[in-house]
């Protein structure tokens, strides 16, 4: 972990664009935003956090005006909550 005198210049650095997420998420999320990371050229886990929101929110948009982008978001939808509800989430 990084020394307080690191996060107060990280913070005062970024202070107006970022703000630190902290999130406790099952070990399978890690290794996969560590793929995610290796796999497309990313900074790490942080930069592949941005990049799966990126990818959802592109896609939500897409959604609204192709009915095949439409059907593919219903069904991720579906299967998240299914899996969620099936591990205990």
């Amino acid at each position: 972990m990084a020394s307080a005198q690191h996060q107060k210049k990280w913070r005062d650095k970024n202070r107006m664009v970022k703000s630190q997420l902290n999130v406790v998420a099952r070990r399978t999320v890690h290794n996969e935003l560590d793929r995610f990371s290796e796999s497309y050229q990313l900074r790490g886990k942080g930069e592949a956090v941005s990049f799966a929101t990126f990818v959802t929110r592109a896609l939500v948009q897409r959604a609204d005006f192709n009915t095949e982008a439409a059907r593919m978001l219903d069904d991720f939808i579906e299967a998240y909550h299914r899996d969620r509800s099936m591990n205990g989430n």
